[in-house]
């Protein structure tokens, strides 16, 4: 499986989940959680995976002798960090929800919420 290029990894399948699932998907999970935490909106979400994603193909460039700028293993990268910060967005939203508006809804799962009917003691 080395150095073939593939669909979604350009070097070896190991090097992509290393890099983009690990090392970058570790990091646009915790950039979710962070624009969760401070209630910022999904576009700044978006604009900050963009700046990530930047950063994920340099270290396929830099240690793993892939290309920098190649636009299809980018918006590869970017596909998979962009679900996995939005994931993690959501999963921290639905805890926000769940805990301080507890009064008004509850957590449905573990990237949801519900309004609570009125008779639902809290």
């Amino acid at each position: 499986m080395e150095n073939q290029n593939a669909l979604l990894w350009e070097v070896s399948l190991w090097e992509f989940l290393f890099v983009t699932v690990a090392l970058g998907g570790g990091g646009a999970w915790l950039t979710g959680r962070a624009l969760a935490r401070t209630w910022q909106p999904e576009w700044k979400l978006a604009f900050y995976v963009v700046l990530l994603t930047g950063a994920t193909r340099f270290i396929h460039f830099a240690l793993f002798q892939g290309t920098l700028l190649t636009p299809w293993y980018f918006v590869v990268d970017l596909i998979v960090l962009m679900a996995i910060a939005f994931l993690g967005m959501r999963y921290y939203r639905a805890d926000q929800m769940g805990t301080r508006y507890g009064f008004l809804y509850r957590r449905v799962g573990p990237l949801g919420w519900a309004r609570k009917d009125r008779g639902e003691v809290t």
